[in-house]
């Protein structure tokens, strides 16, 4: 088996930095059946499968898988992957759990949008959240949106289901607003 990590032009990243993940080798699928489209789209004509997985090749070959492709959002020209933000945003004493969506932003593109499950005792607000993320992470990452919520939305096998949440954060009435009046969820 081979792994490679590339960008979006196709040519390999170099170690450290963050990427598609490409396989190729005896163990991947010749084609979709019935969908020569999807096949086109999913492999490359010299036999790479395109895995829609993010992930970053350190200097020794290791690979660590740290996203999907279709959950990263754009805000302002760099790439946001939700995942690392999730990672960070866990390591608030106060947030038991976290899943972060990008949503529409008209002056950035995209921003982050974050569903919080508050850990039990003090429940922070979405401000509060804000503002330690901004001591946390670089600005682009930091959600411009929190709502402060009791359950996620998950798949029969414990997924969050991001396209749920997706919809559920474009249907906001606080959208466009500033990110503290984020309403709580019943």
């Amino acid at each position: 088996m081979e792994v490679r990590v590339v960008g979006p032009d196709g040519a390999d990243v170099l170690p450290g930095e963050t990427g598609e993940i490409w396989a190729r080798g005896y163990a991947i699928m010749k084609s979709y059946f019935n969908a020569p489209q999807a096949t086109a789209e999913a492999l490359t004509e010299d036999g790479w499968l395109r895995t829609g997985d993010v992930g970053v090749l350190d200097e020794a070959g290791n690979l660590k898988i740290t996203d999907r492709i279709k959950d990263m959002f754009i805000v302002g020209g760099f790439n946001a992957y939700p995942a690392e933000i999730e990672n960070v945003m866990s390591g608030h004493p106060e947030i038991a759990q976290v899943a972060v969506v990008g949503v529409p932003d008209a002056r950035l593109g995209e921003v982050g949008y974050a569903f919080v499950i508050p850990r039990g005792g003090r429940q922070p607000g979405p401000a509060e959240i804000i503002a330690w993320c901004r001591g946390q992470m670089a600005n682009f990452k930091v959600p411009r949106h929190v709502e402060i919520v009791t359950a996620l939305p998950l798949s029969p096998s414990g997924k969050v289901l991001k396209f749920e949440l997706r919809e559920r954060a474009q249907g906001s009435r606080w959208l466009g607003r500033r990110a503290w009046r984020v309403r709580s969820a019943a």
